[in-house]
């Protein structure tokens, strides 16, 4: 009996783990810099089911993928376009025709003014080899040509951009990243696209309006942050504030947010008790069981194996923390290939 009863939890494991999903952080950003393309067939390669794509509009409104509004930390800009900063320092993306983003040289992630520091120090140099933008279109395009050049299916997870900064400068991004999606027949629930955002107000349209008039019907996901990274700001009362995530975190608000969305993508620390954090104990919180109960999936963010939280000895102790522990449906990691050993060691 005793047997029988360790090959059915052996056999339950397996199939349980089957069903995560590892999703490639801006690319295999941990070994090549992101969202280059270089990025995204390392990814393809190393096995991962989903990659995602961040998106930012040009002046002349072409989608292009990077993971901020803004230039100075990836790229050579300051010394391209010197004169082209705003007021407060930043180099923004919509500021630049696509022209000109192609022009400029795109780099590993560097630390502060220093373009010579990596953010990350043991990862790709910075300034190195011959790294460019893309767009979102050519990305895609690459995705789906190995797709069906190796008889793959791997998807897209793409995010809009502060939706809200881009309502501000006039430009609708969602509006543009549907219209986009559709071309390449990203269209419905069965499609391997998931459309994510910080902008939860946003997606609201996006689900209320824009998928309606377009004809589609594709699985959304709430990204979810803390309020004092000021990550979203909403335009209630006759000015914008910062968007309140609590709304995203309370139960009693979950049936009416799954008519929304199909997820929710919470920065991974709102898994856990914060208090048993602190004392290094990792005790799953009700996130995941209280989004489960309304069908709605879970896809924190993010793993990253050179900076660990100091409560967690190793990226698969925090791969487990997040996928078995509490429970999640997926993650988001800058090592695709750690996540997927470490599936393969727990199946």
């Amino acid at each position: 009996m005793k047997k029988i009863t360790f090959v059915l939890i052996f056999l339950g494991l397996n199939l349980f783990a089957s069903d995560k999903l590892i999703i490639a952080h801006r690319g295999a950003s941990a070994y090549l810099p992101e969202h280059t393309l270089e990025s995204k067939v390392l990814a393809f390669a190393q096995g991962v089911p989903y990659i995602e794509q961040d998106v930012v509009l040009s002046k002349d409104d072409r989608l292009v993928v990077i993971h901020d509004l803004y230039l100075d930390k990836t790229s050579d800009v300051a010394q391209k376009f010197p004169e082209r900063k705003r007021k407060d320092g930043h180099y923004y993306v919509i500021d630049f025709t696509l022209d000109e983003l192609k022009s400029l040289k795109m780099s590993e992630g560097f630390k502060g003014e220093n373009d010579s520091v990596n953010a990350y120090p043991k990862r790709f140099p910075t300034k190195k080899a011959d790294f460019t933008i893309n767009t979102l279109e050519e990305e895609i395009e690459l995705i789906q040509g190995l797709n069906k050049t190796l008889n793959k299916n791997v998807g897209i997870y793409v995010e809009t951009k502060r939706p809200w900064f881009h309502k501000q400068e006039g430009k609708d991004i969602s509006k543009l990243t549907l219209e986009v999606l559709k071309k390449y027949g990203y269209t419905d629930k069965d499609s391997k696209v998931y459309f994510q955002s910080f902008d939860y107000p946003d997606l609201v349209r996006v689900k209320k309006e824009l998928l309606p008039q377009m004809g589609m019907d594709i699985k959304l996901v709430g990204l979810i942050g803390l309020n004092e990274w000021e990550e979203t700001f909403e335009f209630k009362n006759g000015k914008w504030q910062n968007y309140d995530f609590s709304y995203l975190l309370n139960i009693k608000n979950y049936a009416e947010i799954s008519k929304i969305v199909d997820g929710l993508g919470p920065t991974y620390v709102l898994l856990f008790d914060e208090r048993e954090l602190k004392n290094h104990k990792i005790v799953p919180n009700d996130f995941v069981k209280n989004a489960h109960k309304y069908n709605i999936k879970v896809h924190p963010y993010t793993i990253r194996a050179d900076a660990l939280p100091s409560w967690a000895k190793s990226a698969d102790e925090l791969f487990d923390a997040i996928l078995f522990k509490a429970g999640a449906d997926g993650v988001f990691t800058d090592f695709p290939d750690l996540g997927l050993e470490f599936l393969r060691k727990v199946r």
